[in-house]
């Protein structure tokens, strides 16, 4: 009995602590694994190892506790069983995440298995060597739960920045993806907005060769308005041509005659009459050369050039041609049209054509107002155009063409100027004249057109050129 130990009371509470310790290490290090490592789930097939493990180790501190017999038995059979299990912890992968236990216990249970063998050999040195025994122990002890705790700590770190590290893995992941999905909606969005933007160059294209058209239509529709009223007009000079011509003949024959009879007083007389017929004969004839000078120049396209023109002529010049025009189409029509020209303004540089088309437009509209007034048949009502010029203080000349038609209604005023928009029925009108006005008053002689108008009572378009 002395050489187990048995009969030494005073050391029983000692031999109890050490014998029970490995079965409390292996209770803990099961309750850890099952609970950190989710044994149940991750590792099911330690699970009921690990159970009957836990059971055992209590079962058998249990028995320590209630018998004497086997407690150096019992105390071999601890130490086997935590070798066990820290031979599995080293040796499993599974068990990666706990083999800081491995290194937390292994020096406790060698000092443990080292002072066992001395004890079982030599009980006599194992007393001896007791104190020494136990303080070794202890600190064995203190190293595995230090080095526990340490180990702990560091993994407990390890995983989050394993955490860390594999969220931002993941939301590289994730970038790099909307990346790559984003670089192939850029790229089906460019080729998107490539194919829109050739489309829209072809659309650009066919709107400006439309809107040539277009500008071509309407400067022809207004030469047809003005082609009954050029005709008109050019038909009074050549009149005075054809008439002067004739008188001329007839005072040659004459001249001859008293020349023959000697009465050259009377001959005198008569070729002084035939060179005052001859200067109204090429009065009248430039005035028709000038007349069909405007109309080539409203027909043809516009140079853009500037040059210095009257403006008080080009105005009367366009009142005449678009009333006679009126006139040739409707022989009932009447109107009257008056004028006040300011005699200070000096020829200003302007498009002479392109002034001229804006004078022409504004005057039929005016016309055809009055016109579609005068059908109502109010009674009292003339019909009446006023066009005026005015030089301006500040360096700018107005021209003013006013009628007392029907106004233009508020409802449509902000529109007036848009292209395409007209209040004229379907055929006789395309909606470009104004649109067109606008556009070479205010960019090609940057200049203003406004109006000014009372619904029923008539209208005023005001034109403001600066004196270039």
């Amino acid at each position: 009995m002395r050489a187990w130990g048995l009969s030494q009371g005073p050391c029983y509470a000692a031999l109890l602590t050490n014998m029970s310790t490995e079965f409390i290490i292996i209770i803990l290090v099961v309750v850890y694994l099952r609970r950190a490592l989710k044994a149940k789930l991750f590792i099911p097939e330690w699970h009921d190892r690990l159970q009957w493990l836990l059971y055992a180790s209590i079962g058998l501190i249990v028995a320590q506790v209630v018998t004497d017999n086997f407690r150096i038995l019992l105390h071999w059979v601890g130490m086997i069983m935590l070798g066990w299990l820290l031979y599995n912890l080293n040796k499993n992968e599974k068990f990666k995440e706990a083999k800081f236990l491995v290194t937390a216990i292994v020096p406790y249970l060698a000092v443990a298995f080292v002072i066992a063998v001395i004890r079982l050999i030599d009980i006599d040195l194992y007393n001896e060597w007791r104190g020494w025994a136990d303080a070794i122990q202890t600190f064995a002890v203190i190293w595995g739960v230090g080095t526990w705790i340490v180990t702990r700590k560091q993994r407990k770190e390890l995983i989050r920045a394993k955490q860390k590290a594999h969220e931002e893995e993941e939301n590289n992941k994730v970038i790099s993806a909307m990346k790559a999905q984003l670089e192939v909606e850029v790229a089906e969005r460019t080729a998107e907005l490539r194919k829109q933007k050739e489309e829209l160059e072809i659309t650009l294209h066919e709107l400006k060769s439309a809107q040539t058209q277009l500008i071509q239509s309407e400067k022809m529709a207004s030469l047809g308005e003005l082609t009954a009223g050029i005709a008109h007009e050019i038909q009074n000079p050549l009149n005075f041509v054809n008439n002067f011509s004739e008188v001329n003949r007839e005072l040659i024959a004459e001249m001859k005659h008293e020349i023959n009879v000697g009465n050259m007083a009377e001959a005198k007389n008569i070729a002084k009459d035939i060179q005052d017929n001859e200067e109204k004969i090429n009065y009248h004839g430039k005035r028709a050369d000038a007349i069909v000078k405007s109309m080539l120049q409203h027909s043809r396209s516009s140079s853009g050039k500037k040059e210095a023109t009257d403006i008080n002529a080009l105005a009367d010049e366009y009142l005449r041609l678009a009333y006679h025009g009126l006139r040739a189409k409707d022989k009932s029509f009447n109107a009257k049209f008056q004028t006040d020209f300011d005699d200070r303004i000096a020829p200003i540089n302007i498009v002479h054509q392109d002034i001229g088309r804006v004078l022409l437009n504004l005057i039929n509209n005016a016309f055809y107002s009055v016109s579609e007034k005068q059908q109502r048949d109010i009674p009292g009502y003339e019909p009446t155009i006023t066009v005026t010029t005015k030089k301006i203080g500040d360096g700018r000349v107005e021209i003013r063409v006013a009628d007392n038609g029907n106004g233009v209604p508020k409802k449509v005023l902000d529109k007036i100027f848009q292209p395409f928009f007209t209040t004229k029925p379907t055929g006789l009108g395309t909606g470009l004249g104004l649109s067109l006005s606008y556009d070479i008053i205010k960019r090609g002689h940057g200049g203003e057109l406004k109006v000014e108008t009372k619904e029923g009572e008539g209208a005023e378009f005001i034109i403001i050129l600066p004196i270039q």
